[in-house]
């Protein structure tokens, strides 16, 4: 086990030094220095409290998204559809706060609306695990294909019932301040959305590996068909653990409407479940592990833009650095692999030598 951990350490930091060397050599292609470009990157996220605090900000969504696609993947399944579900949450985060938010108090409207947010995208998500079980549909096409439809239900609400009073744009009303996320650190945008997303990773973690339905859910991706034979039912896992990662991509689009917009915009954070899956590839599925690569890329999000208003080098720069870092992770994943052969190999041999 320290073997294997030592091995995932040692390749994702390299992936994450790989992925950063590449970038810097497209940097010199637009003839710019890519040790200035990176000094300013580190320096611009530190420069400020505010700027500081955004790292966590931006770090909160991505910690939702990225557990959606792990847990689901403890079992062997694929949750690509953590975009839809993220705005599934976020339209019923609005929609909640809006009606409510001048009836009630504004701390209740928080809970009710956090707890339609679990249930409205853990539904959307338990529908791909239940065609998933009931017709064996591919989850990889679904849940992708159901984000479509998740735009287009957004869009469309935010066009009609949904729209502003104005009518102008495709934007819902601001939120009354009474039913923003409280601010942890005042003069910074960094809200209790950030320390519920530690605590959702420090929950899945407890529940994937220290509880039975934890074990029973790691059992049937390690192998369904072994894990239906000892007595687990497969396809009633594949709904719930699909439930939980709708709910936890739902509750992503509570801490960006209630925590960040204070509204519903049209088209807002449309790579976030992208992001998220590159985050939780980079983790290696571990939710502990989740916590530390999204504040990662929370800082690549702020110091790129930064980077791109100082130094006139273009922020896509960071999505092109990212990419090169998931690259290089999942290649890293073969080599895990390699080394942990050699090293199975190598123990068969000293025991037949014996």
């Amino acid at each position: 086990m320290q073997a294997k951990l030592r091995d995932l350490l040692i390749t994702n930091i390299l992936a994450i030094v790989l992925g950063i060397i590449a970038s810097g050599l497209m940097l010199l292609f637009l003839g710019k220095n890519p040790l200035s470009a990176y000094g300013v990157l580190i320096t611009s996220v530190v420069r400020d409290g505010y700027t500081f605090a955004d790292i966590f900000v931006k770090a909160t969504p991505l910690m939702f998204t990225a557990l959606a696609f792990a847990f689901t993947y403890k079992a062997n399944l694929y949750n690509i559809g953590a975009q839809g579900q993220f705005y599934i949450g976020a339209v019923i985060a609005a929609a909640s706060s809006l009606l409510l938010q001048n009836i009630l108090p504004g701390w209740l409207v928080l809970i009710i609306t956090l707890l339609l947010t679990i249930v409205g995208g853990g539904l959307w998500g338990a529908f791909i695990g239940f065609v998933k079980a009931r017709y064996n549909s591919n989850e990889f096409l679904v849940s992708m294909m159901s984000t479509y439809v998740a735009l287009a239900i957004m869009n469309y609400l935010l066009r009609t019932f949904l729209m502003e009073g104005k009518a102008e744009y495709p934007q819902t009303d601001a939120l009354a301040a009474s039913v923003w996320l409280p601010r942890i650190i005042p003069g910074t945008r960094l809200h209790i959305g950030f320390v519920l997303a530690v605590l959702a990773c420090v929950g899945v973690w407890v529940l994937l590996y220290k509880t039975p339905l934890g074990y029973r859910i790691r059992a049937v991706g390690y192998n369904a068909g072994a894990a239906e034979m000892s007595g687990i039912n497969a396809k009633k896992l594949y709904i719930l653990a699909f439930f939980i990662s709708g709910a936890l991509a739902g509750v992503a689009g509570f801490t960006e409407v209630n925590g960040v917009q204070h509204m519903l915009v049209q088209g807002f954070n449309p790579d976030l479940g992208a992001a998220g899956i590159g985050i939780a590839i980079l983790a290696n599925g571990n939710p502990i592990g989740i916590i530390f690569a999204a504040i990662l890329f929370g800082a690549l999000k702020v110091g790129g833009t930064i980077m791109g208003q100082m130094s006139g080098i273009p922020s896509s720069i960071i999505e092109l650095m990212q990419g090169f870092v998931m690259v290089f992770v999942i290649l890293s994943y073969f080599v895990r692999t390699w080394l942990e052969n050699n090293r199975e190999k190598r123990k068969l041999q000293k025991a037949v030598a014996k």
